[in-house]
């Protein structure tokens, strides 16, 4: 017989030592993957303390709110954790529809599908414009 699940684990530590953690933004109520992003001790924290995802940029080298260029922010609704404490999950409402910077829904937009590769996913806002570059 198994033992009941317990609502309290005190085993929930993200494992910062190799510094950056991979973390995948997924839609709370679709179940679809948004984004992979990776966070440092500081964007947990301020993820955390925040309510609204952070992460760390490893092309900027610098700590970035997500939406905070595209008026886009996350709202996390929840935060899961890997068995080796070293991948996170966060389940978040997309505000503005668009997760990637491209001005899809998903960074995940295209598909390899008979032997080529195709765009799956239409633009939901011009990424000039929504970025003002």
């Amino acid at each position: 017989m198994s033992s009941p699940a317990h609502d309290n684990d005190p085993d929930f530590h993200p494992d910062f030592s190799k510094v950056l953690l991979p973390a995948i933004a997924q839609d709370a109520a679709s179940g679809e993957v948004l984004m992979l992003a990776y966070m440092n001790e500081e964007a947990w924290r301020k993820t955390v303390e925040s309510g609204e995802a952070w992460y760390w940029s490893r092309s900027r080298g610098k700590l970035w709110h997500k939406g905070e260029s595209s008026g886009h922010v996350q709202l996390v609704r929840s935060i899961r954790l890997d068995c080796d404490n070293d991948t996170l999950l966060l389940l978040v409402e997309q505000k503005g529809g668009a997760a990637c910077h491209t001005g899809r829904r998903s960074c995940f937009y295209r598909e390899w599908r008979n032997n080529a590769c195709h765009i799956c996913t239409p633009r939901i806002f011009d990424p000039q414009q929504g970025y003002g570059k």
